[in-house]
This record gives structure tokens, sequence and C-alpha cells, in this order.
């Protein structure tokens, strides 16, 4: 399957032939492989150490390959993966509730809203059972039942119990699984690990990825690192909104960097917005936080029937409760996936029926699992995630409901790959949530944990070796020009931002971009609205250049700079964001346009016209950029209007 494209530019997505049960299996085959001697002459760059980084690293590092780990934390440990609270899905069946790989592919194909590659999804599903057995054997303390066994809970947009969890710290404890696996290869010298270092951009040579370009955090130095392929896994761009439940250090710049150097974008404008977060409370917050979507599992969503009503929760009979997620999506209740459950409660809330101040909250309702349960039950299930709401908010939710409202969570978008995993650029592969992913237009929950993993231990291991079997190991160092001449670019970059000394913070003009995005290309998305945000994000751009002020030098630890980079950044990516969802004249999953639904409020998709991924193309500073398409072909799921009724 490929599309047209200009020189140098090519979509082959290179998915093999046969049967989709047997793709996989048929890919690995036909790859070129590296044999045990030779691995250890290839050195391998990877950018991140969250679940898909450390994992690569470690795997990589596992079977022989030379591999340098870069990390803009102080330790992997502090990846934002560790953030991810709810569980992992796997198609177990260890519910015996008529769960199978095939069954997880459908809902996946069908929660991403039919626009995702069907054979990357299959294998996600194939892979998944494998990385269960991983996680145990690394020490990983999934909750077991009462008889011993692995335990599972329901996510959104599936009817099967599906998702391994450790209570609400699900991903941390699968990250110190995967550091572990890291710390070990560290520990043999197989891993050389550069903590506290971020990359900034991509060294290309004869069109082939060959180094990154980085910034010591702590020193400022800059530096240039050579190897025979690049591993890029540094996550979402979420923080584009500047409100997120994303870490603060979570930014594009990488992604960014690559896409600049030749690297195809895909479907920028796929964002996920969570329903379950903790609502805004002022202009202070610079996050926002998740609560885990595993919670409505429990947890009754409502809001008050009456328009205006302000009582207290304990003081509205159920008769006033509009349940609204059980009333019209009852077959999937409050389990009906992210992007409907966050669209209904905006929807209530827009109606003046919203609770709390300002009226941009829902209630999240334990009463009724404590009163079937037990209190004890609930903590056992969800205390931490308790603590920290109560922490927060300074209100007990076992003795009133949690007050929650959507905010931006998780970007289907991102750099766009072939079946391999590798990007435009031969050489460059991408790894977890930096891809454009096996999501579609929504990511159903306890996913991203999944394909993270898959991509790092199971994935990547095979790809990567069909690609060095052609290259030759060692060919390029970091003596040739086109690193010092990438090197060269970041310090005049440098030089530029901090020359300004304007009067505006980072974090202010931050601050207003992510308004901008929030209001013009948020939860809902219209022409009008997209077309003022293409105006006003230029215009806040050419602001940024002329009036940030950035403290500080380049020659030491700088923060301040740091920002100031990632902001330029997201200045430029928002604007691809908006013309990404004003091109794509439909609704589907987490890209609502208002244009585009039913007279019930559900979404519209196009599949005549918009039955792909947009795929852009860098054409440089001033230039618009150019829209390429991969068709997305569905033969063994049959294109459908989605429903969760």
């Amino acid at each position: 399957m490929s599309a047209s494209t200009t020189t140098g530019f090519s979509l082959d997505s290179r998915i093999p032939a046969g049967p989709i049960a047997e793709k996989w299996d048929n890919r690995k085959f036909e790859l070129k492989l590296v044999n045990p001697a030779n691995k250890r002459k290839y050195r391998v760059l990877v950018v991140g150490s969250g679940l898909a980084g450390g994992s690569a690293a470690a795997s990589l590092a596992e079977l022989g390959y030379q591999v340098e780990c870069f990390c803009h934390n102080d330790s992997p440990r502090r990846a934002h993966s560790i953030a991810a609270q709810g569980g992992i899905n796997a198609a177990k069946n260890y519910t015996n509730d008529g769960d199978s790989i095939w069954r997880l592919f459908y809902d996946t194909v069908k929660g991403g809203d039919f626009r995702a590659r069907e054979a990357n999804v299959y294998r996600l599903a194939q892979v998944s059972v494998n990385i269960i057995d991983q996680a145990v054997a690394q020490g990983v303390p999934f909750a077991r039942e009462y008889g011993g066994m692995l335990d599972n809970r329901s996510f959104g947009g599936a009817q099967v119990s599906r998702t391994f969890y450790a209570r609400g710290q699900t991903g941390q404890q699968l990250l110190l699984g995967a550091y572990s696996a890291l710390s070990r290869q560290i520990g043999l010298g197989a891993v050389k690990m550069h903590n506290r270092t971020e990359m900034l951009d991509l060294v290309v040579v004869d069109g082939h990825a060959k180094g990154i370009v980085v910034r010591d955090l702590k020193t400022g130095e800059v530096r240039t690192h050579a190897g025979d392929a690049v591993v890029l896994a540094s996550g979402g761009y979420g923080n584009v909104f500047y409100l997120s439940t994303n870490a603060m250090n979570c930014n594009v710049t990488a992604s960014w960097r690559v896409h600049k150097r030749g690297a195809g974008f895909a479907n920028p404008c796929y964002t996920q917005i969570h329903p379950t977060c903790i609502p805004v409370t002022g202009e202070h917050q610079s996050k926002l936080t998740l609560m885990s979507e595993s919670l409505r599992n429990d947890g009754r969503i409502w809001v008050p029937k009456q328009h205006g009503d302000k009582r207290q929760p304990h003081e509205i009979p159920d008769a006033e409760r509009d349940y609204y997620l059980e009333r019209k999506y009852p077959s999937f209740g409050n389990l009906a996936p992210r992007d409907i459950a966050s669209r209904a409660a905006k929807e209530a809330c827009d109606s003046g029926r919203g609770v709390g101040p300002g009226g941009l909250g829902v209630y999240l309702d334990f009463r009724d699992a404590i009163q079937r349960l037990g209190k004890d039950t609930i903590a056992a299930r969800y205390g931490n995630l308790f603590h920290m709401y109560s922490k927060i908010t300074a209100e007990d939710p076992y003795s009133r409901p949690m007050r929650i409202f959507p905010a931006v969570h998780y970007t289907m978008g991102g750099v766009w790959v072939d079946y391999d995993l590798m990007s435009t650029i031969p050489g460059l592969f991408v790894l977890g949530e930096a891809n454009f992913s096996d999501h579609g237009a929504n990511r159903l929950g306890a996913s991203a944990l999944m394909q993270g993993l898959a991509d790092g231990y199971f994935v990547i291991p095979y790809t990567i070796g069909g690609y060095l079997a052609g290259q030759k190991a060692g060919a390029v160092d970091a003596s040739r020009p086109e690193f010092a001449a990438a090197a060269a670019g970041i310090a005049d970059l440098t030089k530029k931002l901090l020359a300004i000394q304007g009067k505006r913070t980072v974090d202010d003009i931050h601050r207003e971009l992510g308004r901008i995005m929030w209001d013009k290309c948020g939860m809902a998305r219209n022409a009008a609205g997209l077309e003022t945000a293409l105006r006003e994000i230029p215009a806040l751009r050419e602001e940024f250049w002329r009036n940030v002020k950035v403290l500080g030098s380049g020659e030491s630890f700088n923060q301040s700079l740091e920002k100031a980079g990632r902001l330029a950044d997201f200045l430029e990516f928002g604007e691809l964001m908006c013309r990404d969802a004003l091109e794509r004249r439909e609704s589907c999953g987490g890209h609502f346009r208002e244009e585009w639904q039913t007279d019930d409020g559900e979404a519209v998709r196009d599949d005549d016209n918009f039955c792909h991924a947009a795929v852009w193309e860098y054409k440089g500073p001033g230039q618009a950029p150019e829209r390429h398409v991969e068709p997305l072909e569905f033969e063994n799921v049959h294109l459908a209007v989605r429903s969760y009724k």
C-alpha cells in the first residue's frame, strides 16, 4: 500500500502479504538477519527511556547491539510512563468472558473509529499476550484474585475484562520492570545511559538517520552522537495545550525536529481528551491531574437533572439525578469510550447542569459500590487514587462523589511509520506515543502501555535488524560535516533565543497558546474557530520571537532556555495541528468537527473522502506544508457507524 508522493518522500507502509493472522510471522521471516557476532558492531541511539524507549534499549542490548540511551529526566524512572494508572490490556481471556486476540483487534479498530491500519492493530493484539508474561517474569506486582491468579478489570470501549493492573499505579510498576531490565544492561556495559540530556536535532547522512544533536541539561554543552540507526521514543505532544495531564517536561521537540529533517508527521489533529480528570481550579495551574478510567468500573457518573441545581450531592435524590452515560449508552454505560464520555460531560456542563466552581464538573460517585462491596474492597482497588484526590481537593471521595471534567491526555497523531516502525527517513524508527500509533482517531483506555511495550519488547528487536543488515556497521562517525552543521544550527538557535530579551515570560506565551488550542482545536472544532486559530498562532509566534524573555545563559543549567526551545516548536506545531483539523472535514474519534454530527451529537465520518492517514511533509521555513495520504483498507473489519448504545 502506498500513496502518491513527491521526490524523496515515500509512504510505502510495507504491510506484508497473507491473511491478517499470518502477516507478522510472514514479516519476521522476510526480514534480513544480523548474526550474533555482528550485532555488537552496530550502535543504536535510543531517544527516550519510558516504557517504549526503556524496553527497546534493554531488548536491543540483550540481543548484542551497542546501545546509547538518552533521557531528559534525571532518571528513566521519572519518564511520564510512570503516571499511567489504570492498567494494560492483553487478550489472555483469563476471566473466560469471550475475549480473544480477534476481539481485542476488533475493539481497538472500532475504538479508533476505523482510522488505524488493520495490520498494525492485529499485531498489537497478538503480542499483547506476551507482554503480561514478560512483566510477570520481571516481578511486576499485578493484582491477583483470591486464588492467586492474575486479576482483570474492564475499561471503556470493551464488554470484556482484559485489563491487568497494579492498583492505580500500573504505569509505575511496568516502568520499574523495564527499568530493571535496562539497569541490567547498563551494568553489563551494553547500554550507555545519558541522563538529563535532550535531543535537539537529527543528523541525516546520505538520506539516512545516522546521529543526533543533544544538549546536556546540567552543563549546557551541545554534543553530537553517531550511530547506525536512531530509535525515537520521546512521547506525545499534549502539552501544546499548556494544561494537560502530561508531565511538565513532555514536549514535541524531538518529533518536530525530525519532521523538519524530512520525517512525515501523521494525523496531528488526533488528540485524546480524557473524561476523568480533576477540574481546573484557576490560572495558577500549570498541569492537570488524571483520575484513572478504571474508576468507572465502580463509580457512576451523573449530574443533576435540574439546571443550576446548587444542592450538595447527598441532598439530590436518585430520581433527580441524570446518570447520562447509562441513559445514552446502555450497552456500555459508564465504560463508554473516552472520546464519547468526554463529549457527553461537556454537553452536560454546556447545558447548565455542571457541578462545582464554574459549573465545569460532573460527579463520579462510589456510593452504590461502597454499599455493595464495602469500603475496604473499594480502598483495595483504588486506594492510592482516592488518597491522591483527597490530597488535591481536600474532599473525601469515600463520603462524597469525586468531581471530574475532561482534559487533554494522549495524542494519537505522531511521526508516520511503516509496518516496521520506520519513518520516511530510513534508519529512523519511532515507537510508542511518538509515532502515529495503532489507535486511529481515539485510544481505548489501557492500550498506551500495551503499545509502548509491544513496540519496544516485541517489534523493534526484529524490524531494526532488517534495516541494519543492509547497512555497513560504523560507516558514519561524528567527524562528518553533517554533524558539525547540525550542532552549529542548535548553537545559533540558542543565541537567537537568548538575544531577544523581551518582556513576556515563556510560560505566559505558552499559556496563551494553550487557550487558543483548547478553545479552537480542543474537545470540539469548527471551521471558523480553526481559521481564527490559523491567524492567531502565527501572530503569537511573531510575538514570541520579538518579545520573549529567556533568562540565564546557554552554558549552564537553564530551564528557561529549555522551555523556550520547546515552546518555539509548539508554536510551529500548533499551526500544523489546526491545519490538519481544518482539512479533515469529518468527525472521527477525538477529532470532533461540529459541522459533522448527528441530531443527537454523535460523530459523522466521511469514509468516501477521509478513510486515510493524513501525512504532512515539511517544505521549509515560511512554506505551507504538503499533505499526503496513506489510504486505509479494511478487509477484515467492515467499516461501520461506531455505536456503543
